[in-house]
C-alpha cells in the first residue's frame, strides 16, 4: 500500500470512528449520511483493496463507483448483499464494526429505495428469501451497547387472500363438508382447505356429492362436471410467498370473479338445476335411460344427480324461491353473503349500499338476473379479497404503534389458523368487546389450538412452505429419465403418485403436530411414513444392473415353473392369477416392506370419477438405514429435483437457508449457471464446474450439503450405485455459524442427525415461522420476539402450539404502525 493510500485510509477511518464507536444506532432508522463522507469512505477502507482498478476480484471494480443511481443500481445491490451477508470484506481481512456494517447496509437500502421508486422500486430486502440477511447472532445473542432497539410492530396493510383461502371461502357457499369425526381424524372435514385434485389443479366442484352415475371414463367425467379453477394468482415456486405486499387483484381476475360469483349464486338458489336438465335429477337412473342415449360423454347431460339436497340452504335460496321479493329478504341475502365472504357482519351503511345496488339491478334486469348481478358485486368487496389491518381504531402509543382490536384483531387471529369464518365463540368475543388485549388473544388462540374439530389449515400450509414437499407433481419429468429411476412412466402414474405423496406427508405432519413434542426434530428424524400401495416402489431400493438381471432371471425361472404347472393343471384360476401377478413385478426395484395401521389422508372431492385420489393410507415404518425424516421421503426429494436428475444445489440451498439460516447472493447475470451435458458422468462429476474459484465462494455453502442426498435418485428411490459406479454420498457442513456443526458427513442420514440436534436449526425454524405468521421479514427490533418464541418452543419440549401462542401474542403480531400509504387506503 502506498504512503498516500495509507494516509488516506487513516483519514477516512477517523471520519468513521464516531459512527462506529460513539453513536447510538437504532435498526430501521433513516441513515442521514452522504455518499462522499460515509459510503465512499466505507468502500475505500474495506473494499477497494480487492476491488480496485487493476485486476479486481470477481471482475468487480469499485474504485470509481459513484452515488446510487439507476445505472449503477445493480452494482450497489451486489455490494449490499455481500456486505450484509459478511461476504465482504473477506474473513481474513479487517472487519467493519457491527454498527458500521449495519448503517452502511441500511444506507444502501435507503438510497436504492429512493432512486428506484419510479422505476419498479427496490424490494430485495423485503423478499422472504432475503430474510436470512439479518445477522442470526445479533437476533439471538447479545447486542453491542450502542445498538438501541425500538418496540416492534408490523406495518398497517391490506393482506390479499391466497388462492387456497379464497376457494375455501367459496366452497363454503355451495358444498357441505362433513363434521369432524374423532374416529377418523384424517378424513377431510369442515374447515379443511380445498385440496388439489389428482392432477394438481385447485378447483371448486359443483354438486359432486350428488352425482350417482355418469357416462364415459375419467376424462369424460372431468369434462362434464361443473367446476371453476382458483382465480387469484400466486407466484409461489419455493418457500414463503404469502406476504401482503406481494399480490393485488387485477382487472382480469376481477372479471373472472364476477363470472364465478354468478355461477355460485345460481347454484345456491337452484342446486344442480342451475347446471343440469330437470330429468337428470333422479334417484333411479334407469328411469331416464331413453334420454341418456347416444354419445354424450363429456357433456353436462351425461351426469345423473340424486334428489338429496347436499348444499347449504341459505337466505339466497329462500329469496329465489319467492315469486317477488321484499327489502327484508334482499337484506337477509346480502348480510348472509357479506359475512360469508368477508367474515364479519356488514355495517348499516355497507348493507344499505348493497341493497341499493341489488334493487337497481332488479329494476333493469328483472328479479332473477338482477339478484344474481347485484349480489355478485359483494364478491368484489375489498374485504372479500383482502384482510385489512389498518388499525383505524385506537390511539398511537409513544412509539406510533396502534394495537389491533375488535374485528381487525379477531380476524387476524382467525386468519392465523383458519380459512373459514370465525367460530361462534370467537365471533361472540369480538362482538362483546373481548378482543382488545394480549390476554384475549392468548385465550382464543389457546382454545382453538386445543380443539381438534377446529381445523387449522394455515398451520399445515406453513410446513408446506417451509419444507417445500408439495411440488413434486408439478415437475415435468423426461419420460426416458423417469423410466431409468425404476418407477412407472406410463401416463400420469408418477404425477399422481407425487400428489398422493403430498397428501401423505400432510397427514404425517399432522400426526407429529398432534403429539406436539420436539416437532422439528421429529419431522427431521421420524422413521414413520404415511404411504399408499405405490409407495412400496418409491420407498424401495433401485437395483444395480447386475441385481436387476438376476431378478429377471429368477422371475423367468419362476414363470417357466408356473407354465409347467399350468400345462399339468390347465384352467386352474390360481395359476392364472399367479402368472398375472408375476407380469406386474418391477424387476428394477426391491420394494420396501411397508405395513402398519390404517388411517386416512385428506384428498379432493370426487373430481375425476373413478380416477379420483383415495384417502386410504397406512402408517408404516421406513426401511432402516435408508430413510430418516421428511427430507428422505420421495415427496421432498422429487420436489427438489429437475426433469432429468437430482438437484443437489437446490437441496443444499434448502439446508443452508431453512436449517442453518444462511443467505445466498443472487447469481450474477454474467454467470451461465448450467452444468455440462455429460450423460456418461454422475451429477457429482458434472458439478465440478461449481468448484471454480469464482463460483465456489457461494457453492461451498450449498453443494456439500446437497450431495449427500445422492443416495437417492430423482424419483426418490434409495440407491447404492449411479451409472453402475458406487454412489458417493459424502458431504460437509461449512461455515454454518455454529462451529460444533461444521465438519464432514458420510451421507444424508448423518447430515440430518447433526442438524436435528442443532439449536441453530431450531432458531432458524422459529425465524421462518415468524415470517409466515407476521407476513414480513424479521428485523433486529424483532430479536426479543424471536428469543421469546424460541424459549417458549424449547421450554415446552419443542411444542409448536407454544411457539404459535408466543408469536401470536407478540407485539409484532398485535401492533401496527400507520404509514402514509396505510392512511391513504383507509377510505
Amino acid at each position: 500500500m502506498t504512503c498516500f493510500r495509507f494516509a488516506l485510509v487513516l483519514t477516512l477511518l477517523g471520519s468513521l470512528l464516531p459512527a462506529a464507536m460513539g453513536e447510538t444506532y437504532t435498526p430501521g432508522q433513516k441513515v442521514s449520511r452522504d455518499f462522499k463522507t460515509f459510503a465512499k469512505s466505507f468502500l475505500t477502507t474495506h473494499c477497494v483493496d480487492c476491488h480496485g482498478q487493476s485486476e479486481p476480484e470477481g471482475n468487480l471494480s469499485l474504485h470509481d463507483l459513484g452515488p446510487v443511481d439507476e445505472v449503477n443500481a445493480a452494482t450497489w445491490k451486489s455490494v449490499w448483499a455481500q456486505v450484509t451477508l459478511k461476504e465482504m470484506p473477506p474473513q481474513d481481512m479487517d472487519q467493519p464494526e457491527v454498527v458500521e456494517r449495519l448503517q452502511f447496509s441500511d444506507w444502501i437500502v435507503g438510497e436504492l429505495t429512493r432512486v428506484m421508486s419510479d422505476k419498479g422500486g427496490f424490494h430485495d430486502h423485503l423478499d422472504p428469501n432475503k430474510g436470512n440477511y439479518v445477522d442470526h447472532d445479533l437476533l439471538f445473542g447479545p447486542l453491542p451497547e450502542n445498538i438501541k432497539l425500538k418496540p416492534t410492530s408490523s406495518p398497517a396493510r391490506l393482506w390479499r387472500l391466497t388462492p387456497q383461502e379464497h376457494i375455501t371461502r367459496l366452497n363454503e357457499l355451495i358444498n357441505q363438508e362433513p363434521e369432524y369425526d374423532p374416529a377418523k381424524p384424517g378424513l377431510r372435514t369442515h374447515g379443511d382447505v380445498v385440496p388439489t385434485n389428482h392432477g394438481g389443479e385447485l378447483k371448486l366442484y359443483f354438486g359432486t356429492d350428488r352425482i350417482i352415475k355418469w357416462q364415459g371414463g375419467t376424462v369424460a367425467y372431468a369434462t362434464a362436471v361443473k367446476s371453476v379453477p382458483a382465480v387469484l394468482s400466486s407466484a409461489r415456486t419455493h418457500g414463503l410467498e404469502n406476504y401482503p405486499d406481494f399480490y393485488t387483484v387485477n382487472s382480469a381476475e376481477a372479471t373472472q370473479i364476477m363470472g364465478t360469483a354468478g355461477d355460485l349464486i345460481r347454484y345456491m338458489a337452484y342446486g344442480p338445476l342451475s347446471i343440469a336438465k330437470p330429468y337428470q335429477i333422479t334417484d333411479d337412473p334407469r328411469s331416464i335411460a331413453d334420454k341418456m342415449k347416444g354419445d354424450i360423454r363429456g357433456l353436462p347431460t351425461s351426469i345423473v344427480y340424486s334428489t338429496k339436497i347436499a348444499r347449504p340452504l341459505t337466505p339466497v335460496y329462500e329469496l329465489m324461491r319467492q315469486e317477488d321479493y321484499t327489502d327484508e329478504s334482499l337484506q337477509a341475502a346480502i348480510d348472509y353473503l357479506f359475512e360469508m365472504l368477508t367474515f364479519r357482519p356488514p355495517s348499516k351503511k355497507e348493507s344499505d349500499d348493497y341493497l341499493t345496488i341489488v334493487k337497481q339491478s332488479i329494476e333493469k334486469l328483472g328479479k332473477e338476473d338482477g339478484v344474481v348481478l347485484g349480489l355478485s358485486s359483494i364478491f368484489l368487496d375489498r374485504d372479500a379479497l383482502f384482510r385489512p389491518e389498518l388499525a383505524k381504531s385506537g390511539q398511537p402509543d409513544q412509539d406510533g404503534r396502534v394495537m389491533l382490536q375488535d374485528w381487525e384483531l379477531g380476524l387476524a387471529v382467525n386468519h392465523a389458523l383458519r380459512y373459514i369464518k370465525p367460530d361462534a365463540e370467537l365471533r361472540t368475543a369480538i362482538i362483546e368487546g373481548r378482543m382488545r388485549t394480549r390476554d384475549d388473544v392468548k385465550r382464543e388462540v389457546t382454545r382453538m389450538l386445543a380443539d381438534d374439530s377446529i381445523r387449522k389449515p394455515r398451520v399445515l400450509r406453513f410446513f408446506r412452505d417451509f419444507f417445500d414437499y408439495d411440488l413434486g407433481g408439478y415437475i415435468c419429468k423426461d419420460a426416458r429419465a423417469l423410466a431409468k429411476t425404476g418407477v412407472s412412466n406410463r401416463g400420469q402414474a408418477h404425477y399422481r403418485a407425487m400428489f398422493d405423496a403430498t397428501a401423505s406427508t400432510d397427514r404425517l405432519i399432522e400426526l407429529i403436530l398432534k403429539e406436539d413434542q420436539d416437532v422439528l426434530k421429529r419431522l427431521l428424524t421420524t422413521d414413520r411414513a404415511v404411504v399408499t400401495e405405490a409407495d412400496k416402489i418409491y420407498f424401495g431400493k433401485r437395483r444395480s444392473r447386475a441385481e436387476e438381471i438376476a431378478a429377471r432371471k429368477a422371475a423367468q425361472k419362476a414363470a417357466e415353473e408356473l407354465a409347467s404347472k399350468e400345462s399339468a393343471n390347465p384352467g386352474k384360476k390360481k395359476n392364472k392369477a399367479a402368472r398375472k401377478k408375476q407380469e406386474k413385478v418391477n424387476h428394477s426395484v426391491t420394494p420396501a416392506e411397508l405395513s402398519g395401521k390404517e388411517l386416512y389422508a385428506r384428498v379432493s372431492r370426487r373430481s375425476f370419477g373413478t380416477g379420483s385420489m383415495r384417502p386410504e393410507r397406512i402408517l408404516a415404518t421406513v426401511p432402516a438405514e435408508q430413510r430418516l425424516g421428511i427430507l428422505t421421503h420421495p415427496s421432498w426429494l422429487v420436489s427438489h429435483s429437475d426433469a432429468m436428475d437430482n438437484h443437489a444445489i437446490r437441496r443444499g440451498r434448502w439446508i443452508r437457508e431453512r436449517l442453518l439460516g444462511g443467505g445466498i447472493p443472487d447469481v450474477p447475470i454474467t454467470v451461465d449457471a448450467m452444468l455440462p451435458d455429460e450423460p456418461q458422468n454422475t451429477l457429482r462429476e458434472r458439478m465440478r464446474v461449481t468448484r471454480q474459484e469464482y463460483c465456489w465462494t457461494c457453492h461451498k455453502k450449498m453443494d456439500p450439503l446437497g450431495l449427500p442426498f445422492e443416495m437417492y435418485n430423482h424419483a426418490g428411490l434409495y440407491r447404492e450405485t449411479e451409472l453402475e459406479k458406487p454412489v458417493d454420498t459424502t458431504g460437509e457442513i461449512i461455515d454454518s455459524g455454529d462451529p460444533t456443526l461444521d465438519g464432514k458427513v458420510a451421507n444424508a442420514i448423518e447430515l440430518i442427525e447433526k442438524l436435528a440436534e442443532s439449536e441453530r436449526s431450531e432458531q432458524v425454524f422459529v425465524r421462518h415461522a415468524f415470517r409466515f405468521w407476521m407476513g414480513r421479514n424479521e428485523t433486529l427490533n424483532d430479536g426479543p420476539v424471536l428469543q421469546a418464541a424460541y424459549r417458549a418452543y424449547k421450554d415446552n419440549g419443542g411444542s409448536m402450539n407454544a411457539l404459535l401462542v408466543s408469536l401470536l401474542t407478540s407485539d409484532a403480531f398485535l401492533y401496527r404502525t400507520r404509514g402514509p400509504s396505510a392512511s391513504a387506503e383507509t377510505d
